[in-house]
């Protein structure tokens, strides 16, 4: 049967909030990535030639609709866990012969659920040396390649002045639940100037390098003109090549607000964003994974597919969001994953998304000239409008699809019946 859980509202917004700015950043100036080779253009995606597969999925068509009745029926929310403490990312560590799901709590804490129950373990903490305004804390995490035999992680929080910081850990020798605190190296931080607009996800992308998505540093409209600006390090996204002695973060994408959960196509290399709007629109973009540097995505000239804050602006140079929904249907958008797993394969190559204020879940289908099978799973997993505050997403090592609230709860996507 299909499975929901009432989940207590706490009064929190991804949206964020202001603080008094700090002095300016002093941080270095970024690498900034060479553009995108010649053909592969940085603003809006040329459409090749339809392929087959494009052919026997229809014509592009970003219309809302239910899913087919046939699909929903298959398809249920099943509560996996309860009690985190905030949850903001569920991670499987590579080749992990315990198959683990890391759940990471923004309250600085690193958790276990394992055997499809939540332990009490708690990898680390780190919650003495974080801050806790509303849009700060313990972020994101993100696994070395190699974990298996190195034991390397990574995580991006900020500390307790507000400013963001990466770090590698290592597990304690002969104990594989925790990490030691000794092994702490700072990869990377940043000066924050205001208390929202972290970003803070991490992820491992096809290359093996550790990619860093950054908000435009805080308060509203980008007041420190951050997104556009080639120098600054807030509103991009970043590449780090962890296993070069010396690297530093390379700008691979600028313009973006706050990249509330990306991820990569685990089948295809192809990279998708949820990127958090202003005033009036969020946005979901995707770039395939052969075009994946130098493009901009727009903030703060523009805000989705619409100029931001004035009657005209050149959008022509950026790459424009795949799609986007005004503030009359959510407030924050949540990234998510295209579903690669095997229990529901009428989802295969579906991208989930959702909005934290308003806890709709959607998904679609990508391909390079647009769009398609636009789905609102409302009335199919959540009737009775429980789901509240959904947070982030996240994978298991099979590809299989999760959900989270930062009320505490984490529910599977699963066949129904399961």
């Amino acid at each position: 049967m299909r499975t929901t859980i009432l989940v207590v509202t706490i009064t929190v917004a991804l949206a964020g909030c202001r603080r008094d700015p700090p002095p300016a950043p002093t941080a270095p100036a970024p690498t900034v990535a060479p553009p995108a080779p010649e053909g592969q253009l940085a603003g809006p995606l040329a459409a090749p030639p339809a392929t087959a597969l494009e052919a026997a999925l229809g014509p592009p068509n970003e219309g809302l609709t239910a899913p087919p009745e046939a699909v929903a029926a298959g398809v249920q929310l099943q509560v996996v866990a309860t009690g985190f403490d905030r949850p903001v990312a569920l991670v499987a560590a590579p080749d992990d012969p315990r198959r683990r799901l890391f759940v990471v709590e923004q309250t600085g804490r690193i958790r276990v659920i394992e055997g499809g129950k939540r332990t009490d373990v708690v990898v680390l903490d780190l919650s003495s040396e974080i801050s806790s305004g509303n849009e700060q804390g313990l972020l994101g995490l993100a696994f070395h390649p190699g974990f298996a035999s190195n034991h390397r992680l990574f995580v991006d929080y900020t500390d307790r002045d507000g400013d963001t910081h990466v770090v590698e850990y290592q597990l304690a020798a002969g104990d594989p639940d925790h990490v030691d605190p000794a092994t702490a190296r700072e990869l990377w931080s940043v000066e924050q100037p205001y208390s929202n607009h972290n970003g803070g996800n991490l992820v491992i992308g096809p290359d093996g390098a550790l990619w860093i998505g950054t908000g435009d540093g805080g308060a509203a409209g980008d007041p420190r003109g951050n997104g556009q600006n080639p120098d600054a390090l807030l509103g991009k996204m970043l590449r780090l090549e962890v296993d070069r002695p010396g690297a530093t973060p390379t700008v691979v994408a600028t313009g973006l607000r706050n990249p509330w959960r990306y991820s990569f196509d685990r089948a295809t290399g192809d990279l998708y964003i949820g990127d958090v709007g202003q005033n009036a629109w969020e946005q979901l973009d995707v770039v395939p994974a052969g075009q994946l540097t130098g493009h901009n995505f727009g903030w703060n000239v523009a805000e989705g597919r619409h100029c931001y804050d004035a009657t005209t602006c050149d959008r022509s140079r950026f790459t424009a969001p795949v799609t986007d929904y005004p503030h009359s249907q959510g407030c924050s958008v949540t990234g998510g994953f295209v579903y690669r797993g095997r229990a529901l394969p009428a989802l295969d190559g579906v991208y989930f998304y959702a909005d934290y204020c308003t806890a709709f879940l959607r998904s679609f289908r990508w391909r390079p000239d647009g769009i398609r099978d636009h789905w609102d799973w409302k009335a199919a997993l959540d009737p009775r409008s429980q789901l509240t505050q959904l947070s982030s997403f996240g994978v298991d090592a099979d590809g299989e699809l999760y959900v989270m609230s930062l009320g505490g709860t984490i529910w599977r996507f699963a066949p129904t019946g399961a």
